[in-house]
C-alpha cells in the first residue's frame, strides 16, 4: 500500500438508517456533528435514507422510500387522468 495516502482519522461511528431507525456501528473517518449514547459510550452518529436493513435489494420486500413527497404530488397530478388505450 502507498503510505500517505489514507486518512489517519478513523474512528467508531454509528450509523443510523432513518427509515427504519436501524442502528449499526462501524469504523469511519466521514465527518458528524450529531452524537448518540449506546450502552454508555458516546458515537458520532451518521445519518442515511436507506441502508441494508431497508434497500428492497437486500429485504426482498418493494418498500417505498419517500422523503421528498415526489410520488404524493406525482399521484395528485395524474390521479384523475385516464389510460389512452389505442
Amino acid at each position: 500500500m502507498k503510505k500517505g495516502i489514507h486518512p489517519e482519522n478513523y474512528r467508531l461511528c454509528v450509523f443510523k438508517d432513518m427509515s427504519n431507525d436501524e442502528c449499526f456501528i462501524t469504523r469511519s473517518c466521514a465527518n458528524s456533528k450529531e452524537e448518540i449514547e449506546i450502552d454508555g459510550v458516546k458515537y458520532p452518529l451518521i445519518k442515511m435514507e436507506i441502508s441494508n436493513t431497508s434497500h428492497p435489494f437486500f429485504t426482498g420486500k418493494v418498500k417505498l422510500v419517500d422523503t421528498a413527497g415526489r410520488v404524493d404530488k406525482f399521484m395528485s397530478k395524474y390521479k384523475n387522468r385516464k389510460p389512452n388505450l389505442k
